[in-house]
């Protein structure tokens, strides 16, 4: 089964879309090289090409908010210019504990004796 960039990206975090290449080809930045000496020169960040490479080409699962901020400050961009959220149904689906929060219905589980914790594990 082979599945595309944007399925890809879907899965790794939805509602979030990783906008690196992009914003650094609107800036003329179209090499992995070319972003890695920026990250160098005006950030003072030292990534390997590899790293560089996987930032450039995939949507990653985390970063850094140092590394954040060395691209922003490379690219001399926000971090919204790199990271776009939108909103997706799957991920605005209510937790069920959330839930007898925000009025709903009491979260699934036993009740416990009023006015006594529960003691923590052994």
């Amino acid at each position: 089964m082979t599945s595309s960039a944007p399925e890809l990206q879907a899965l790794a975090c939805p509602g979030v879309e990783w906008r690196l290449r992009m914003a650094a080809a609107e800036r003329g930045v179209w090499t992995g090289a070319q972003l890695r000496r920026l990250l160098a020169e005006k950030a003072g960040l030292d990534l390997s090409s590899a790293s560089v490479s996987a930032l450039f080409t995939k949507q990653p699962s985390q970063v850094k908010l140092s590394t954040l901020a060395a691209l922003c400050a490379a690219l001399e961009c926000a971090p919204g210019d790199l990271l776009v959220l939108s909103p997706v149904a799957a991920a605005l689906t209510p937790v069920p504990a959330l839930a007898a929060l925000r009025g709903g219905s009491p979260a699934p589980g036993p009740p416990r004796p009023a006015g006594r914790r529960s003691l923590p594990p052994l």
